[in-house]
């Protein structure tokens, strides 16, 4: 185990290279199984690219049957993105786990009529057509309730049902651009720049989560499904919080700060003599022990930065004083010392770093899946623990029609007839 960056002995913040698969666990010697609390939830996704395959791997990590219907001619967009193994790509790989794969061409009568069969068997239907899709209409919460009323469908899309965007497509670029996201991020007076993750396509899936998970609850009670709608667009303002309320409230408009918190300080990013690492001071107690910790009680004398109000009016002469003290010494000697302090604060790791520290390892967010063409892959593994037993991948991502046959067996039809369906290219 090779130490990659070494902190001071006394920090827990040691970043080492390490084989991060980890065997089955075990609790005093006895296999523990995997905890499937949505076991027996059927979930049926006419999803691709992020947001609906998201959604429908966070249903197969909680335990339920996800069915993932593809077109013909390749499937997901995303089977075609990024680098590759064993012929399937990193990014399909990254959502797709725990679903049954099954090729439909949904632009022929026979096509829809096999949907509508595992329509009439589903608890959740995910779908996210673009707007001007024919199969928006073909695959309506009409079309789906009239041959399954209890049926959960959940519609995601880029702008929402209602308002003069509703029709346009659009990706998580695209929403981060018109939420507001990219504005608030980057530098102070800097080009707006897109988040690192894809926050919207994200938090999409987990809204559209929600809303199913809180329909089938009320269906316990009603017996009956629900139209569940949420867009990238609406997800973002959803995230806005403080910003929309400071807006709301005081018409302060939100910009970009860097690194920097629009109503604490210090809270933000630093530069040590070797490197950079962040502080989180939020509450006039940290203040007082923050100066005291690396020696600047000078700090809580000088009137501009009295209390927070102030600290944030002066929140660049703030930053710059301090880092002039943090230039002295290495990252790890102030993270050392915030840490004796008990105040927040950590280096800032690279997503490399994150997965060879040994944090990540002892909590087992990462586990291993054998896949039939790219062998053993990596996966990062639901954040959930229930009972403190994380909810563990059951399968790997399915190649491209992995599963037809079988799921048509489960239709009621026999091999000749699934011959025949893929002879007229129904099904793949």
């Amino acid at each position: 185990m090779a130490v990659v960056n070494c902190t001071e002995p006394t920090t827990n913040w040691v970043i080492m290279t390490s084989d991060i698969r980890e065997p089955a666990r075990r609790i005093d010697g006895q296999h523990v199984p995997n905890v499937n609390p949505l076991q027996g939830v059927r979930v049926l996704e006419f999803a691709s690219s992020l947001s609906g395959p998201y959604m429908g791997m966070v249903f197969g990590d909680l335990g339920a049957s996800v069915v993932k219907i593809e077109s013909p001619g390749g499937g997901d967009m995303t089977r075609g993105w990024g680098p590759t193994a064993g012929g399937e790509s990193a990014y399909f790989l990254s959502t797709n786990r725990n679903k049954r794969s099954i090729v439909v061409d949904l632009r022929t009568g026979e096509g829809v009529r096999l949907a509508r069969r595992l329509i009439a068997d589903a608890d959740v239907v995910v779908d996210n057509f673009r707007p001007d899709s024919k199969l928006r209409a073909v695959f309506s919460y009409d079309q789906v309730r009239e041959v399954n009323p209890r049926a959960v469908h959940v519609q995601l899309s880029a702008f929402g049902t209602h308002g003069p965007w509703s029709g346009r497509p659009g990706y998580d670029l695209i929403a981060q651009a018109t939420g507001g996201l990219m504005s608030v991020t980057g530098d102070p007076g800097g080009n707006p720049v897109r988040a690192g993750f894809s926050v919207a396509d994200l938090t999409t899936g987990l809204f559209g989560l929600i809303g199913a998970l809180a329909a089938l609850a009320e269906r316990e009670r009603t017996g009956q499904g629900r139209l569940v709608t949420t867009s990238l667009f609406e997800a973002q303002l959803a995230l806005h919080v403080n910003l929309a309320m400071n807006l709301f409230v005081a018409g302060v408009k939100p910009v970009a700060l860097g690194s920097a918190h629009p109503d604490l300080a210090p809270y933000q990013a630093f530069t040590g003599r070797d490197g950079d690492f962040v502080v989180a001071v939020a509450t006039e107690r940290l203040w007082e022990r923050f100066c005291q910790a690396i020696d600047r009680i000078d700090l809580l004398d000088d009137p501009r930065f009295a209390d927070n109000s102030k600290r944030v009016q002066h929140r660049a002469v703030l930053a710059d004083l301090l880092n002039h003290t943090f230039a002295t010494e290495s990252v790890s000697h102030w993270v050392g010392r915030l840490d004796r302090a008990q105040i927040p604060a950590a280096p800032i790791l690279s997503i490399e770093q994150v997965y060879s520290i040994e944090h990540t390892s002892a909590l087992g967010v990462v586990t291993t899946l054998a896949h039939p063409t790219a062998g053993l892959i990596d996966q990062v593994a639901s954040p959930l623990s229930f009972d403190d037993m994380r909810a563990r991948p059951r399968s790997a991502p399915p190649t491209l029609g992995q599963h037809t046959d079988e799921i048509l067996a489960e239709l009621g039809i026999d091999a000749s007839a699934g011959a025949a369906l893929r002879r007229d290219g129904i099904v793949a």
